[in-house]
């Protein structure tokens, strides 16, 4: 297994590398193709890759963590935004109030398909949050980046990873397996309250120790750091490591973590080392992600049937992209300060991922199973599958259509 592994990822990644100019101008995104490829590679047709999502529920569950802690932490690194701006405002209530009205509305739909309370509030929390590996082309193009809608959706992908937990965590204990305390107490409490608070003050306090040594060792022993990948891979673990000790939201630290590196090097660091720091930094995590992006994506195409795909799977996908994300936008950002194509474009750039892939494998790992677990993990695929085709498609040509509309609306220089 481990050397077909081997031969896949480094054709794929050969392929993509000499076709990387050429294919930018086509409106096909690396993940649908590493997704097709898996699928082809998969039990299906050739059989190269065979994975199962029972059998094989731990293996991916920390296939797709990885992914998603590299992600979220390059997603902190790109927002400078001090967090007295006004501009966090509408990530805030997009990773808090409209994930939770999209976990209601397709928890509402998965009990109206006749799912128990479980299996329907875990559809919910695994298809809420949105993706921060395959959104990049909506995300923001560079740490000054100002635009409110690229700004909000970059934030909103790295905090609704995080804030989902609790959700799915619920779910599993409404099946029995996770410890919700009498009344829900413990849920509320730990899983809630403690894991989001303490994930983010945990993460928060390392970034900022981490990245204040940074500043010290090159303004007072002006000591020229190296190695800034092992830093960066060092900063990661010891985070997610000490957050889970800790028993709190672990996503969430290590978004806060790249977060405080960023507002700590804004703030303290010469200008040309904070320039030379944050890129060598980020840009070693962002080929990390493409690296994450190509293995998770390969993952999803391979446990893909062809019988997950019914009219009921299919339907749930599509309320998703234009009935939940579209609702849940409208209802909980309608005061914020989001133009009317920003709006729009919100609701539309929901994507779905390896965020949704890791909580059905978290899932499948603590022990949930059975027919109704069964249809949720295929309608999560199914979703998946078509959020990478339809969001990555309309991504390029639609953004690059918002960009030339808002330079339109500038007003010329001087």
């Amino acid at each position: 297994m481990a050397t077909r592994w081997f031969v896949v990822v480094g054709l794929l990644l050969i392929l993509i590398g000499l076709t990387d100019t050429w294919r930018r101008e086509l409106p096909v995104t690396a993940a649908a193709i590493y997704l097709i490829a898996g699928h082809l590679l998969g039990p299906e047709f050739a059989g190269f890759i065979d994975l199962g999502l029972a059998r094989d529920a731990v293996l991916l569950e920390h296939l797709a963590e990885v992914a998603l802690l590299i992600s979220l932490f390059a997603v902190g690194l790109r927002l400078r935004a001090p967090l007295a701006d006004p501009i966090w405002r509408t990530p805030l209530v997009m990773a808090t109030a409209t994930m939770l009205a999209s976990v209601a509305l397709l928890c509402a739909a998965g009990l109206t398909l006749g799912l128990a309370i479980g299996p329907a509030l875990l559809l919910g929390a695994a298809l809420a949050p949105t993706d921060p590996v395959l959104a990049s082309d909506v995300q923001v193009d560079h740490e000054r980046d100002r635009d409110r809608l690229r700004f909000s959706l970059s934030a909103e992908a790295g905090l609704n990873d995080g804030t989902a937990l609790p959700m799915v965590l619920l779910a599993l204990g409404l099946m029995g397996l996770h410890e919700l305390g009498a009344g829900g107490w413990r849920w509320g409490l730990v899983d809630l309250l403690w894991g989001a608070a303490g994930g983010l003050s945990v993460g928060w306090a390392l970034g900022f120790a981490f990245s204040r040594l940074v500043v010290w060792l090159r303004r007072e022993r002006e000591q020229a750091l190296g190695m800034e990948s092992f830093l960066t891979l060092g900063l990661i673990a010891l985070t997610y490591g000490l957050a889970l000790l800790l028993q709190v939201g672990g996503f969430l630290a290590v978004f806060a973590a790249g977060l405080a590196m960023r507002q700590v090097e804004r703030r303290e660091l010469p200008a040309e080392d904070a320039a030379y720091m944050a890129r060598a930094v980020l840009d070693f995590t962002l080929d990390l992600e493409k690296l994450a992006e190509l293995v998770v994506m390969i993952v999803v195409g391979a446990l893909l049937t062809r019988e997950a795909f019914t009219a009921q799977t299919i339907g749930a996908a599509l309320v998703v992209f234009f009935v939940v994300r579209p609702l849940a936008v409208y209802a909980t950002t309608w005061r914020l300060t989001l133009g009317r194509s920003q709006r729009g474009l919100a609701a539309w750039f929901g994507i779905r991922g390896v965020g949704s892939m890791y909580y059905l494998a978290f899932a499948a790992a603590h022990g949930a199973g059975g027919p109704q677990l069964g249809w949720v993990a295929d309608a999560v695929l199914v979703t998946i599958t078509l959020s990478v085709l339809l969001h990555g498609t309309s991504a390029t040509p639609v953004m690059r259509s918002y960009r030339r509309s808002r330079s339109r609306r500038r007003p010329p220089a001087g």
